[in-house]
């Protein structure tokens, strides 16, 4: 027998509510292909024990038949997933698709599990703040001000000058008056949250050493007191004067940024810190009674644990000492609470923080217990690589930077390049089928909450710039120079993998200059100043189509996903919802390519018109607002080369008690 289509997932368009609390009832539904004597189940699972829910077809959606299941509600995680029989055989469908049962992932509601809905599917902009704006030139670190028994020397670089591999030690000036300067800016981009890399004392540009997690670093702030020679980097960073105006310059961003709409998630690197902090005072910056050398762990040699082998980078032995753990969560909860107010922490290499996965899930289970009686709706985002579904049980990470689940299959699918640039792989350029199973079983990891809350970004701060990867140069600045990363791009591309990145489920994320045509290999290359006044201006235009795009139909936020084609060059996929189907159209390829589309695929009824909303290819785009017929829901288009196109399908009528069914809750 042919194997049926089946077709749910756990958004409102299938599970009523989608987000079930405590106890609370909820109903189940999907679609399959209509098939004289078929029995559909939802086969559940959960810490009590395995169920059976019977589902009775409810009615039709054009060529699909609509069943139903009700479920009295739980207390604790329930996993399920459908079973279809007809005929003696059996298929299995969870969030992976149809699959063994081995193979299979399930569905599951966690009724104590509670993404921060401002985030699902919310419009990012990750600012490098060294390298966005110059707000104010009297907080600039000067050539020479950082120099101690490590060797670390600060250099003051001008605006326009080239990034250079010594980049940790080099300031450019950008700071929090930049960023408040340009809140219009990003308001006119779209931006709904602004994160900010890290912002606390810290003796370099970067701020991932940090050296006083309790203030903010005055070269991002404000200096009111200085001094001289050897003592000014010292006077400039532990002058209360400096701290106290440099917190009140955060919480008035903070303050700015939530009256223009947007949200502030701060970076909190909680792994390792400077050897300059007062914890371990290398250098004597602070008075020796603040000294706890118990808070790092000596390893073999007796020397103290260092993070990849840097000696200004000292690991934090978290799991091993309460006291470290309490003045860490204190941090955690002071930046979230008042004056400031910051609406959530993205976790800078959160599954290594402690020293056993025991001690690594306790700690975040405790700091989520905190930060959310703090500020219950705050976001707590984790930089993973890897499956991160041992941290999404509902009581410790929100979600992650998607790595696995968008940068790395996106980056393949439009360049065949490796997100750092170090290696290209021509047979993965445009590899759709590669692409559509990397993204459905990395997908598969995710709640739906922690799937739509999760950051996808092209490139950032630890990767190459995608639009450098568009030249398929493999290689580094030292290597290679800053010029490389420049020739040959195509901004063609970066704009269809941008439409993807507006349209696929998830938080869409900007790093800074995306928008503006930065290029740059990967770090440090990939931090290169803001070009304000050199922007692409064409680029910036499109950016800010699509984003309002994105804002403007909640199927792109909450919706469904359908991967329709997945070939040699093309992808085809649908977002939808009770309201709204959007058809989007991929051809990675330097060929015009025909499509051929029975609308009804999408979803079981099919349209009579779709309106074209925007359309990029290798020499432009478009923002055409035409209506075309669909004769016998037959969508028919030619996409020219290195295009992508968006399209409104418009839905039929829907009987009311099926209109009923789908409404968002």
């Amino acid at each position: 027998m042919k194997t049926p289509f089946i077709f749910c997932d756990e958004t409102a368009l299938f599970r009523q509510p989608a987000d079930p609390r405590p106890g609370e009832a909820f109903r189940l539904h999907v679609w399959v292909s209509r098939q004289p004597g078929q029995v559909v189940t939802f086969l559940c699972r959960s810490d009590s024990g395995s169920s059976f829910l019977s589902a009775q077809k409810v009615g039709e959606r054009g060529r699909y038949d609509v069943y139903e299941a009700r479920h009295p509600g739980t207390e604790e995680e329930v996993f399920y997933f459908v079973n279809v029989s007809c005929e003696g055989e059996s298929w299995l469908y969870g969030r992976n698709g149809i699959r063994r049962e081995s193979e299979i992932v399930p569905f599951s509601v966690n009724p104590y599990f509670d993404v921060p809905a401002w985030a699902r599917g919310a419009l990012w902009y990750q600012i490098f703040p060294d390298r966005f704006c110059n707000g104010d030139t009297t907080n600039d670190v000067l050539t020479g001000e950082v120099f101690d028994d490590v060797e670390l020397v600060s250099r003051r670089m001008r605006w326009e000058d080239p990034v250079t591999a010594l980049d940790v030690h080099h300031s450019y000036g950008g700071d929090l008056q930049g960023i408040i300067n340009k809140l219009d800016y990003l308001r006119a981009l779209g931006i709904e949250v602004i994160y900010l890399n890290p912002i606390f004392v810290a003796p370099s540009c970067h701020g991932y050493n940090t050296q006083d997690y309790e203030h903010v670093d005055p070269h991002f702030g404000r200096i009111i007191e200085d001094g001289e020679g050897r003592y000014q980097y010292q006077a400039r960073t532990t002058s209360a004067v400096n701290l106290e105006a440099s917190d009140a310059l955060l919480a008035e961003l903070i303050s700015l940024a939530h009256r223009k709409g947007m949200r502030v998630v701060l970076d909190g690197v909680f792994n390792h810190c400077s050897s300059f902090h007062a914890w371990y005072n290398e250098g004597g910056l602070y008075s020796p009674a603040l000294e706890r050398h118990d808070f790092f762990r000596v390893d073999e040699k007796g020397e103290k644990e260092c993070w990849w082998g840097n000696k200004n980078l000292l690991k934090l032995d978290v799991d091993g000492n309460p006291d470290l753990r309490e003045e860490l969560l204190k941090i955690a909860e002071k930046w979230v609470l008042p004056p400031y107010n910051a609406d959530g922490w993205r976790l800078d290499v959160a599954a290594d923080v402690g020293h056993t996965p025991e001690g690594n899930h306790a700690f975040w289970r405790e700091f989520r217990e905190r930060v959310r009686k703090a500020r219950p709706d705050a976001l707590i985002l984790a930089e993973h690589y890897g499956d991160p579904s041992p941290w999404f049980g509902g009581d410790e990470w929100d979600s992650v930077m998607n790595y696995d689940a968008f940068m790395e299959p996106v980056s393949w699918f439009f360049t065949g390049m490796e997100k750092h640039g170090d290696r290209h792989v021509p047979w993965m350029e445009g590899a759709g089928e590669a692409f559509r199973e990397s993204m459905v079983q990395a997908m598969a990891r995710f709640p739906r909450g922690s799937l739509e809350a999760a950051l996808n970004q092209l490139d950032n701060h630890d990767h190459s710039r995608f639009l450098t990867r568009t030249n398929h140069v493999v290689g580094r600045l030292g290597e290679l120079g800053y010029r490389m990363a420049e020739n040959g791009v195509e901004k063609s591309v970066l704009r269809a993998a941008a439409l993807l990145q507006m349209t696929w489920p998830g938080a869409p994320g900007i790093y800074y200059g995306d928008e503006a045509g930065v290029a740059g290999f990967t770090d440090p290359d990939n931090r290169r100043p803001f070009p304000w006044g050199r922007e692409d201006t064409f680029l910036f235009d499109f950016y800010s189509n699509i984003t309002r795009l994105h804002r403007q139909y909640a199927a792109l936020r909450r919706g469904s996903l359908r991967i329709l084609r997945a070939e040699d060059g093309l992808l085809v996929y649908a977002r939808l919802d009770a309201s709204d189907v959007l058809l989007v159209l991929i051809n990675q390829t330097a060929g015009e390519k025909r499509v051929e589309l029975n609308t009804a695929e999408i979803d079981g009824l099919g349209g009579t018109t779709a309106q074209h909303l925007v359309e990029t290819w290798a020499d432009g785009y478009n923002l055409g607002r035409q209506v075309m017929q669909l004769p016998n829901r037959m969508l028919a288009v030619t996409l020219k080369p290195r295009a992508a196109a968006m399209y409104a399908v418009s839905l039929p009528a829907v009987p009311k008690e099926m209109r009923d069914r789908m409404v968002l809750k």
